[in-house]
Formats: structure tokens, sequence, C-alpha cells
């Protein structure tokens, strides 16, 4: 019984004669190499690159109203303040509980849902569908893209002339 339809776009996962449908790509289940429910980490190295940015920003635009104001304005240390929250905004920002299936190929679809549960319970249906080929199921997914953390887009990576799934 597919899940209550969530807020934005839809993806449906689904497993049908042996083939797992994740929106309108299909894989042969015998393909799967390995499934797995983790919470995912931030990306360190692009905050600290995002973080550098900022901090040379807030610099430059301090030394440019510092130059026009002769230094008796608080605006390095409003600046200053600022990166320093956004930075930690970043930092502290939950990790997201994802669903990984790799392929023999190397192609990954990760897909996300709000609670680390409901993610192993489909998880747990796709691994059952592997060792019982008559085994069927379907339910709706959140998208979810690693480039693009504030967006809803499946994510696929590998692949020979994968694309990804554009919706």
């Amino acid at each position: 019984m597919p899940l209550p339809p969530r807020r934005g776009k839809r993806l449906e996962l689904r497993v049908q004669r042996h083939i797992l449908w994740v929106g309108s790509a299909a894989a042969p289940l015998r393909n799967v190499s390995w499934v797995e429910v983790f919470r995912l980490k931030p990306a360190w190295g692009k905050v600290g690159v995002y973080a550098l940015l900022l901090v040379v920003v807030a610099f430059l635009v301090s030394a440019r109203l510092d130059s026009t104001d002769r230094g008796g304005g608080p605006a390095p240390g409003v600046l200053t303040l600022f990166t320093l929250a956004v930075i930690w905004a970043v930092l502290l920002w939950p990790r997201k509980p994802v669903l990984v299936v790799e392929l023999n190929s190397g192609s990954r679809v990760v897909l996300t849902l709000p609670t680390m549960d409901e993610l192993r319970a489909i998880a747990g249906q796709i691994v059952y569908a592997i060792d019982h080929p008559e085994y069927e199921f379907s339910t709706v997914l959140e998208q979810y893209n690693t480039t693009n953390n504030f967006g809803s887009v499946v994510n696929m990576n590998g692949g020979r002339g994968n694309t990804g799934i554009k919706l």
C-alpha cells in the first residue's frame, strides 16, 4: 500500500516482476549490489569553502565600509558576527536520513524520507524482493539531491550515460 503523498514532488519506488522502478528508471533486482540506510553527513569540504568565501566577502565589505566612514562604525563587527552565524547554521544543520541503493554498475540512487524507520522498512522490502521474485510493492518517496541540499530532486550517480531523472 503506497504511503500518502508528501509535500513537493513525489517519486514512486516500486518492485514489480523482479524489476526495481525509481520513477521512470528501471533496474533488475539481480543487479542491486547493496542497500543501506544511514544519516547523511554534511559535506565538510563545501562548508569550509563557503566559510572561507564568506570571510573574504565580509573582510572586503568591511574594508570598503571602513574606508568610507573612517573606521567609526560597527560594520566590521556586525559582518563578522553575520559570517559566524551563517557558518554555525550550516555546521549544525541536521543530518538527513537517506536510503542508498547501489547497482553492480556502480550507479547509486539516493532517496530520503523524514524518518529512519520508514527507510529501513523500504530497504527491508527491497532486500526481501531480491530473494522472493513473486514479491511486489510500491511506495512514494520524497526526492533528494546531494548537489542541491535545499531542493527536492532524485540523485543518481554513475552508470553509463546516466543523466539522472529529469522531472
